[in-house]
């Protein structure tokens, strides 16, 4: 017999699956019945929250969804937490969990990691969350699962199966996947009353986020066509390569980018909330605009948000900019407006930098530069601030931290792990600070025990670091952020791992020569005070 388990299995094959990440336990046994001489490797985190960020990383350094099997009850509310980070900066998740057989849901009889409703508990932090009540429910609802990932705004989808149906019979069930709907592309009217706006502009401006960042080409040759400068959210880094003279610093919070904004004569917003995060991060108050704005986004919740569309291009982001370049009429665009605000814009944020800011942004440009094309995943840490007002990253999809958007800790370490195992011949480095390391330590073992070659990038200041700052700025009195911390080098080894310090700049361009090809995880720790003193 063919168990639902089982069929679940082969159904996420047919998807394209080629990973899952959980810790089994007895609700969930049937489940690792069907994994068993699967195509699908398993990775064992060692706490659920850590099973969400590792499946958060492999979707964006994939483009596939991250998919994680989960127990009921403690297993939900440990992941709940990477669920919220995946929902708010849109990324893949399928969590499947198990819940307590159909006859004892919701009366609180006392069973095995009860919950009196495990759906509601999620409805927050997901796309949509189902409870299965038979199998032959299964194959609609994944398809409904994968559709959701593939043509509208990607989020986290639960999908629960009560224990007696999830070894309940199979035999009858079509495996094979569903064909699936492809993004819609922006209605024409649309695309033309855009045009309208943006073909005369002679002081176009261009913001992009996440919901761009398979637009690359199509956003580049965009912005070429009408000379407009382009600043790109966290989640959209590496859209226009790290040289090219229209792209702006980090300064979509600042007073200067606030000045370019406001000089604008059309502003296209592509696949971006125009949320605090990116666009008030130093509490000048909400963005406006001046000019017409147009707004290109899969979700027509954002066309319709606070920052409300002149025109709005409800669908795929590539597609609506493909159509608009399509549409536009050729002509020759003055560079000089663009040209001069980029200069300018860029150079009154580097001056703005304290020793501490330049510094660490000497960091990040030295890793970017001393290893091949890498992909950094970062923890809500000081580099990583700083990294949001000057980092320039070399390729799409290569810079994503947990420091805007739902803003966890503990992020860093896990999801670096999930996506070096989407990108196995990339070098990727898990920017931590060790507050947040504390946070996830112990899935540094697990990278270990997986063969993942993360290089860990400790930023240890001993302390919540940014936080009493901000307490400092505040005046208020510092309590508990001036931590005790482990013995770095310690903890290293009794996880198998090496470790090794950087004092300097000259230290860590040494060891990322030692370190580009490595096929297990190694720990470097660079001591904050130090560093920034040297």
């Amino acid at each position: 017999m063919t168990r639902c388990a089982e069929a679940l299995v082969q159904l996420l094959e047919g998807y394209g699956v080629e990973t899952v990440f959980g810790i089994p336990g007895v609700h969930t046994v049937e489940l690792y019945r069907g994994l068993h001489g699967s195509r699908l490797r398993h990775i064992s985190p060692r706490h659920e929250q850590g099973a969400g960020f590792m499946a958060d990383g492999y979707a964006r350094a994939s483009g596939k969804p991250g998919v994680c099997f989960i127990i009921t009850g403690p297993g939900m509310t440990n992941i709940i937490t990477a669920m919220g980070q995946a929902y708010a900066d849109s990324v893949p998740m399928l969590v499947i969990s198990t819940c307590n057989r159909r006859e004892h849901l919701r009366l609180g009889h006392g069973h095995l990691h009860e919950l009196p409703d495990q759906r509601a508990l999620v409805a927050g932090v997901c796309a949509f969350s189902h409870t299965l009540q038979h199998p032959s429910q299964l194959p609609e609802v994944l398809a409904r699962a994968f559709a959701l990932f593939g043509c509208t705004r990607p989020r986290p989808v639960h999908i629960e199966i009560p224990l007696d149906v999830l070894d309940m019979s199979a035999d009858d069930l079509d495996l094979r996947p569903r064909s699936l709907p492809a993004a819609p592309a922006p209605a024409s009217n649309s695309i033309d009353a855009a045009v309208a706006l943006i073909s005369n502009a002679k002081r176009p401006l261009i913001l992009a986020g996440g919901g761009a960042r398979r637009a690359a080409e199509a956003l580049a040759a965009l912005a070429e066509r009408l000379q407009a400068p382009v600043a790109l959210t966290t989640n959209a880094r590496g859209l226009l390569c790290a040289e090219h003279p229209l792209l702006l610093d980090g300064v979509l919070s600042s007073a200067h980018g606030r000045e370019l904004i406001a000089e604008a004569d059309a502003v296209l917003a592509v696949g971006t909330e125009l949320g605090e995060t990116d666009y008030d991060f130093f509490g000048l108050g909400p963005v406006t605009f001046n000019a017409p704005l147009i707004r290109l986004d899969i979700d027509p919740l954002q066309i319709l948000g606070v920052q409300a569309a002149t025109v709005g291009l409800l669908g795929d982001a590539e597609q609506g900019l493909l159509a608009l370049l399509e549409r536009l009429p050729q002509r020759e665009a003055d560079a000089t407006w663009a040209s001069e605000r980029v200069a300018r814009v860029n150079a009154i944020e580097h001056a703005g930098w304290s020793a501490k800011q330049s510094r660490m942004q000497a960091l990040l440009d030295t890793v970017r530069d001393h290893l091949p094309q890498p992909l950094i995943v970062g923890d809500s840490t000081q580099p990583v601030y700083q990294g949001a007002l000057g980092y320039r990253a070399p390729t799409p999809n290569s810079w994503f931290n947990a420091g805007s958007g739902y803003g966890t800790l503990g992020y860093g370490l896990p999801a670096a792990i999930g996506a070096k195992l989407a990108q196995p011949l990339r070098p990727v480095v898990a920017l931590v600070g060790d507050g947040g390391l504390q946070f996830s330590s112990a899935e540094l073992i697990a990278a270990k025990e997986a063969g993942v070659g993360v290089i860990l990038l400790l930023w240890n200041n001993s302390s919540y670091a940014e936080i009493r700052d901000y307490m400092n700025a505040k005046a208020v009195p510092l309590l508990g952020v001036d931590i005790l911390t482990p013995d770095f080098a310690a903890l290293a080894q009794s996880c198998h791992v090496a470790h090794h310090r950087a004092r300097d700049l000259d230290g860590l361009r040494e060891l990322l020569g030692q370190l580009d090809n490595i096929n297990e995880p190694v720990m470097v720790e660079v001591d904050a005070t130090t560093f920034l003193a040297d």
